[in-house]
């Protein structure tokens, strides 16, 4: 079925329905990304030491300047 042939359907569609079917088609683009929904890669410093000694570094190079 082609997006044409489609959007005639969703757009008779009650509200609540077209809701439900945003969740479903995000919840397989999310399975097509191999993502879990609510889980999601993300950066922490925790046990980043290297990173907290550059920008101690910095700060300190800084708070010199301004002296």
């Amino acid at each position: 079925m082609s997006l044409a042939e489609l959007l005639p359907a969703v757009q008779s569609l009650p509200r609540s329905d077209k809701f439900r079917l945003m969740q479903e088609l995000i919840a397989e683009l999310a399975r097509e990304e191999a993502l879990e929904a609510g889980e999601y890669p993300v950066w922490s410093p925790h046990d980043a030491h290297q990173a907290a000694a550059s920008l101690l570094l910095m700060l300190e190079e800084d708070k010199a300047k301004v002296a």
